[in-house]
């Protein structure tokens, strides 16, 4: 019987879209804002921030901002491969790696997140593969509902908070 692994999970999400929009929501900062972040910021290797439309790169920078919090809970992180058309690897959250990559299968965009490096916690209340394995399914969910003609499944008031980050 194989040992639990809490260093690394992966999440699988379809949509009923082409992966070119789904590639384009992880990878231009007005993309993610539409189904994940309050604000994102992407920094060039030479400090310029990049537009809200420009495809990010290799070795960029970034702040990512939260709805339901104000901005002192920001993630910083950088861009550690892109590849335009179907693969994407940033770090995360407490030193984690996030890949994403996606296929076309069966008229479908498939795509699968990968978090890996995750580091071990003894508080259960901390536990990092189980607050990332939920935000990240409530995330793609989002992004299924927004692609597919849906609402915005988010919170946006800071008033109330956020269960998620």
């Amino acid at each position: 019987m194989a040992e639990n692994n809490w260093t690394r999970f992966t999440i699988k999400a379809d949509f009923n879209t082409d992966a070119r929009t789904i590639y384009q929501a992880w990878t231009t900062p007005e993309g993610l804002e539409s189904w994940f972040l309050r604000k994102a910021n992407f920094y060039a290797i030479a400090g310029r921030l990049r537009e809200p439309h420009e495809s990010i790169s290799k070795e960029d920078v970034y702040e990512w901002y939260w709805h339901g919090f104000d901005d002192s809970a920001m993630e910083k992180g950088e861009v550690l491969e892109v590849n335009s058309i179907d693969f994407l690897k940033f770090t995360f959250s407490g030193g984690s790696i996030v890949s994403i990559s996606l296929e076309s299968r069966n008229g479908l965009t498939i795509l699968e997140l990968t978090q890996e490096n995750i580091p071990q916690e003894n508080d259960p209340l901390k536990n990092l593969l189980v607050q990332c394995q939920v935000g990240w399914t409530f995330y793609l969910a989002n992004l299924k509902s927004i692609v597919e003609g849906g609402i915005d499944l988010r919170n946006k008031r800071l008033d109330i908070g956020s269960n998620f980050k």
